[in-house]
């Protein structure tokens, strides 16, 4: 079987069992988009995207500096981890495809702007924007409070996240006691390493064991990991977490809690650095496209439908600083 065709049915299998809608009545069944001219059917992840495009929109556009306006690029920043369906390579193994990806596009057409993508390690993503490198990052980027001091932030998504385990484990996580003793792992800088430290600093408080936590900023590291029994289970976006699950057939997601942790709904953003002057463009931009109904056909394109919002936010409550 071809690679191209056996993560095409991978992604059917993802979508048709509802495991990429996080939340919300949407149905899984017909999140699946066929696009012409493949004969696999399902999600295209050839090279040749065929995105849906979008058109500059004068009021959004006008919101841009003039600087940006004339130099005519937006300069995206992205991962360059591979983390399907968000953001990871087609089968030409260079370009890159995903959510993120076509969500940033639609985002820069609205605008009238070229978009202009530069794929680095996550830590490097806050790097950019803090020297200017980057206009915007979008590369599920959860709203804290703590992020919220230094960036701008435009929601465009839903977030959650998931604990993953080995098949069988026979083992669910829904509080900070489930994890007492375990070993998991995370990667460094994320909104979810922040809950899992949270966590286990509460199970400490408790009397019970601290987590044994473990870091990994490579998807294919921690996935190694887990089946070797190296760690419990990991905990990431549960996009990510429900794909594993269903293309390798190994794993199961045990637990799913919001990116903000127990008391608030977590939101990914178009992330800007502070006063830049970009985050109402961008709000206004997402907007658009949720009006005109391009977002919805790329979040059913890619099984997120779940994780729709119906208007962008700018800078709205996120995950809470770490209680001293």
């Amino acid at each position: 079987m071809s690679v191209r065709r056996s993560i095409t049915l991978a992604l059917a299998t993802l979508t048709a069992t509802g495991l990429l809608t996080a939340c919300g009545t949407s149905d899984p069944a017909a999140d699946l988009a066929a696009p012409k001219g493949h004969q696999d059917g399902g999600v295209n992840i050839g090279p040749d995207q065929d995105r849906i495009r979008g058109e500059k929109v004068q009021a959004a556009a006008d919101l841009v500096p003039e600087a940006i306006r004339k130099r005519g690029t937006l300069r995206i920043g992205a991962s360059a981890d591979a983390s399907p369906p968000l953001g990871f390579y087609a089968t030409d193994d260079k370009t890159r495809i995903g959510s993120e990806i076509d969500i940033a596009t639609l985002v820069a057409d609205t605008l009238g702007l070229k978009p202009q993508f530069e794929e680095v390690s996550w830590e490097n993503l806050f790097v950019g924007l803090d020297s200017s490198k980057f206009d915007a990052v979008l590369s599920n980027v959860t709203v804290t409070e703590e992020r919220k001091e230094k960036y701008d932030f435009a929601t465009y998504r839903l977030d959650n996240i998931a604990f993953e385990a080995k098949k069988g484990s026979g083992w669910t996580v829904k509080e900070p006691a489930d994890v007492a003793g375990k070993t998991i792992s995370v990667s460094s800088g994320t909104n979810q390493e922040k809950i899992l430290v949270e966590w286990s600093e509460e199970n400490v408080k408790a009397g019970r064991k601290p987590v044994d936590i473990k870091y990994f900023q490579k998807d294919t590291d921690y996935y190694l990991a887990l089946q070797s029994g190296r760690i419990d289970a990991h905990l990431g976006p549960s996009p990510t977490a429900a794909y594993h699950v269903a293309t390798a057939g190994q794993s199961e997601i045990i637990g799913q809690l919001s990116g903000a942790g127990g008391d608030l709904q977590g939101k990914i953003a178009a992330t800007t650095k502070k006063d830049s002057g970009l985050v109402k463009a961008y709000a206004a931009a997402i907007d658009h496209i949720v009006r005109d109904g391009s977002y919805g056909k790329v979040l059913k394109r890619w099984g997120l439908s779940g994780e729709a919002v119906e208007k962008s936010e700018i800078n709205p409550p996120g995950l809470p600083k770490t209680k001293s």
